[in-house]
């Protein structure tokens, strides 16, 4: 399908660089000469909505959509510098993310998927959830708690949300300036956000997981302005929710369930 777009938007594959070792993202010239990235998506409902989100940002805090073709989850971007937040202090990451909140965090176009939605058609298969699966129970009941609570509470759905803003989702741009990239985007709670920067780069803790996630957690709700019990709140059901999804999976894999679990006991600690 890359190939193809190429052909029908007048774009040049661009010989001088190398772009990871994925066929679906192309370094290309566009046809006046200016230097993009072609990228075509998986079909999976986190990508669903990616070029709406980007377009809807218009470049502000984020990557510069130049063309889309939705229905192929084909996006031409303006091509970025191959630097992101994976070397900067952790500290420091979660500061410039929550920076980034700000930009992003605008109201949702009626497109979008809710996020209680996106949460809620799993209520029932966790509450399902046999008690001798190796998914503690009491976190099992907090999670549909919160989902409870959350579900109901207006305040989860109305805001733009990338969904998936980690270190390796923000990129330098050519002026040296953060931009968010691969939105997972939703209408939901800015809430949401931040438990991708606890789970990754958890190799950094350096034996101490409960510090690490903990002083993430609070430099990045400090920063954005957040509030401390519902970032906790969304973290457990995100955290809950991923455990879950693997232990339900065709090719269940323990360790990133305990890796899960580490990570919700750190941030409520």
């Amino acid at each position: 399908m890359a190939r193809s777009l190429v052909g029908e938007w007048g774009l040049t594959p661009d010989p001088d660089e190398d772009w990871g070792r994925s066929s679906h993202v192309v370094p290309v010239r566009t046809a006046d000469g200016v230097p993009a990235v072609l990228k075509v998506a998986t079909a999976d409902p986190g990508t669903e909505h990616a070029a709406l989100a980007l377009q809807h940002w218009g470049g502000r805090g984020a990557v510069r959509l130049l063309r889309a073709d939705p229905r192929r989850r084909a996006v031409l971007l303006e091509r970025l510098e191959r630097r992101d937040l994976t070397q900067d202090w952790d500290v420091h990451a979660c500061e410039a993310v929550a920076d980034l909140y700000r930009l992003l965090h605008v109201p949702a176009p009626p497109q979008l998927r809710p996020l209680t939605e996106h949460v809620g058609r799993h209520v029932d298969r966790l509450a399902a959830l046999p008690r001798d699966a190796p998914l503690p129970r009491r976190m099992v009941e907090q999670c549909l708690a919160h989902l409870r609570d959350l579900g109901a509470d207006t305040a989860s759905t109305g805001t733009l949300v990338h969904g998936d803003l980690h270190y390796g989702n923000v990129l330098a741009d050519t002026t040296g300036e953060w931009v968010a990239i691969a939105p997972q985007a939703l209408s939901g709670d800015p809430h949401w956000e931040p438990a991708p920067l606890l789970w990754n780069r958890l190799e950094e803790a350096e034996g101490d997981v409960r510090r690490t996630v903990r002083v993430r957690f609070e430099t990045v709700v400090d920063a954005a302005g957040l509030d401390e019990d519902r970032a906790r709140a969304w973290a457990v059901v995100r955290l809950v929710l991923n455990a879950f999804w693997s232990v339900r999976s065709e090719r269940p894999d323990p360790a990133y369930v305990t890796r899960m679990l580490t990570v919700l006991k750190a941030v409520q600690s």
